[in-house]
């Protein structure tokens, strides 16, 4: 069975607004973790085409530790069928994906803090050059409508009162569209 992450994503303006509302709702959060992501898209694919049922890679560095993950957007671009692994290597790794048939497409380099809530891993993200993210994640093996889930969270997120401006574009989407305008 396909394991599928589900997210909603929100730019956030007032983080520790957010961290309190979460706080008083028991989320506890881990301290700040830099993750270096190199994002990765099947030759073929470029911006501008729809990302759903192509294959995406990233390698990520955290912590000393690189893993390699392939995602494959199913309804929309932030409901995946998703495909994790440690490597040992980053540049072996990198060659191997390039081998693959992908090439590299956008580097996005944030920190995150993460706490888990019933379901959901939030995520609190600044990622450089776009600023102050909230991210819900929910993986699922079941066959509920990603649409489904996707409301559902964000109805968790309303439900905080915290201003948060939805986004349902993943960061390499967001990193290129604000390089392309110069912010």
């Amino acid at each position: 069975m396909t394991v599928r992450e589900i997210e909603v994503k929100y730019r956030v303006s007032d983080s520790a607004a957010l961290t309190r509302a979460l706080g008083a709702r028991g989320a506890v959060f881990s301290g700040p973790v830099r993750q270096d992501d190199q994002a990765y898209a099947a030759n073929g694919w470029s911006y501008g085409q729809s990302k759903a049922g192509a294959a995406f890679a990233r390698l990520r560095t955290e912590n000393g530790r690189h893993t390699f993950c392939v995602k494959k957007p199913l309804d929309n671009e932030l409901a995946c069928a998703e495909h994790e692994t440690e490597v040992l290597g980053r540049d072996e790794m990198h060659a191997a994906i390039l081998a693959m048939g992908f090439y590299p497409t956008m580097r996005i380099v944030k920190s995150r803090c993460t706490a888990q809530l019933d379901h959901m891993l939030l995520c609190l993200d600044e990622v450089e050059g776009l600023g102050a993210f909230f991210e819900i994640e929910a993986m699922t093996s079941g066959d509920q409508p990603a649409v489904q889930v996707q409301q559902e969270l964000d109805r968790f997120a309303r439900s905080l009162g915290v201003a948060l401006e939805r986004s349902t574009e993943t960061y390499d989407s967001l990193i290129r569209a604000a390089l392309s305008v110069g912010v």
